[in-house]
């Protein structure tokens, strides 16, 4: 049973790893990166918090909608930054930017969170035959999803505030077909 426990622990620990690889090559920035996975110690401080306010054992159900709302809290915050960004390198403050948007996402983030949580409460209740044994995966997913939508509206703009306050405009896109990178000029100038 040990065994399993730690396969699944590394499970999630890759499927973490793999997510921020990705995202740093999506943003081309190692901080944005770090800026969106600030959001998975949220995700597990919900599980555990459901599954412990639920009296409901760690198992493998638990585990699967521990993965699951990474993904969804992942993408939430992957919505907010992307706006947020996009604001910054318009010309606004970083903690600006960072609200603007939160106020501009709050409204998608809450609808995706939202429906993923009530698609997963009549499988959190474990009602009907079995029920009892798929009942951690809705209450692992809820409990995930409800501290992480929190986490992103509340404290992931602060976070991105801090860490971009000090970071430059210019793109670090070394696309030539990029015309914020600074690769641009180079590629169209005349030869």
């Amino acid at each position: 049973m040990e065994q399993m426990f730690d396969g699944l622990k590394t499970g999630l620990i890759l499927a973490v790893l793999v997510i921020f690889l990705l995202l740093s090559a999506y943003f081309e920035s190692v901080q944005l990166s770090l800026i969106v996975i600030a959001t998975v110690p949220a995700v597990a401080a919900g599980v555990a918090l459901s599954l412990w306010v639920t009296n409901t054992s760690l198992n493998i159900q638990s585990f699967m909608g521990a993965i699951m709302s990474v993904g969804v809290a992942v993408a939430n915050a992957i919505l907010l930054v992307t706006f947020a960004e996009r604001s910054r390198l318009g010309g606004a403050e970083a903690y600006e930017a960072a609200v603007e948007g939160a106020r501009s996402r709050l409204r998608p983030i809450l609808m995706t969170s939202l429906a993923m949580i009530a698609g997963m409460i009549p499988l959190a209740l474990g009602l009907g035959e079995g029920g009892e044994q798929t009942a951690s995966l809705g209450r692992a997913v809820i409990g995930g999803l409800a501290a992480a939508t929190l986490a992103t509206l509340l404290i992931l703009p602060s976070v991105f505030g801090i860490v971009r306050k000090r970071s430059g405009r210019k793109s670090v896109s070394v696309d030539p077909n990029d015309p914020l990178s600074r690769h641009y000029a180079a590629a169209i100038a005349p030869e």
